[in-house]
């Protein structure tokens, strides 16, 4: 585990409890002896990690932020080309872009475990953070089908469901639901900051659409500018309907269209169905495409799916 944030942290201590041998890097001596003192097997020598790493063929996991990168995988190339790379970064498409600049595209999966919390650093790292929730594991054009299985089932023994997708519509997703929210909640905080009873007053709804706002003001920028291309376009959209909602307010007509559009989309959301997958063998003809297919239509992976014996 290259990272021991919350995240990575959660990731290595749900990863020992499912049994796993585990051991993570971290550039803070600090989140180091924290992690010792837990009784984790933790170092803050990378060439360290990575040539024990290379020695037992150990997937490598990504848990840095996405300026980070570069360096920590020119390290993986010189020292553990070898290994099979995953990562936990929410974004996909800029992820694939430095993986393959350095070389090892071949040995990377993509993937997102979909859960977190406004905190971060080693302290905040919970075992159960991942229990019930998406993991998005990518199915580009290009991932080994054992690989893929690894990270898959990785993301299974920390109490997951995996959803496949495709890097690219991971982001424009990933834009809609996460991305975006992190903007709007900085707008909500920053104007009712402006409001002198506001605090006061705030409460549930207040809290509510806020919450990611607490979250550590560098790893939200990371996020929202390593998506830009993908972001501008829904932020785009989103000021569309607010500028009209406004126009309507400013005339003394009803705001009846983002109002019941709104409703009508959250209770589609709560009936969305998350029907299993269970047909497709991992590596067989066009077991990509069909993982990508269901995974778009609301499919999830619940428990492991089987792996041709051949390589393909």
């Amino acid at each position: 585990m290259l990272g021991l944030g919350l995240i990575g942290g959660s990731l290595l201590r749900a990863a020992r409890a499912a049994g796993r041998e585990v051991f993570g890097y971290n550039r803070s001596v600090e989140a180091v002896r924290a992690a010792r003192a837990e009784g984790f097997d933790a170092t803050d020598n990378l060439d360290e990690a990575l040539r024990r790493a290379a020695a037992a063929d150990a997937l490598v996991v990504l848990a840095v932020p996405v300026p980070a990168l570069p360096i920590l995988l020119a390290h993986i190339r010189d020292t553990a080309p070898g290994c099979p790379l995953t990562d936990v970064t929410s974004v996909k498409g800029r992820v694939l872009e430095e993986v393959r600049a350095v070389g090892l595209l071949d040995r990377f999966v993509g993937g997102h475990p979909m859960a977190g919390t406004a905190e971060s650093g080693w302290a905040a790292g919970d075992a159960g953070l991942f229990t019930g929730a998406p993991w998005v594991v990518a199915v580009d054009d290009h991932v080994d089908p054992h690989i893929w299985a690894q990270v898959m089932a990785l993301a299974l023994d920390c109490g997951s469901f995996v959803v496949p997708a495709r890097s690219d519509e991971h982001d424009a997703a990933a834009a809609t639901i996460s991305h975006l929210p992190h903007l709007l909640a900085e707008a909500l905080a920053v104007t009712a900051g402006d409001v002198p009873l506001a605090f006061a007053l705030a409460a549930g709804s207040f809290r509510d659409g806020t919450r990611v706002a607490a979250t550590a003001p560098d790893l939200v920028r990371a996020m929202c500018e390593a998506n830009a291309e993908q972001l501008v376009p829904v932020l785009d959209r989103a000021l569309d309907l607010l500028h009209h909602a406004r126009a309507e307010l400013v005339d003394g007509r009803p705001i009846t269209d983002l109002v019941e559009a709104g409703h009508a989309a959250r209770t589609r959301y709560e009936s969305f169905p998350r029907p299993d997958i269970v047909t497709v063998v991992i590596g067989e003809e066009r077991w990509r495409e069909e993982l990508a297919a269901q995974g778009r239509a609301g499919g999830v992976i619940r428990s492991a799916l089987p792996v041709r014996d051949s390589r393909r």
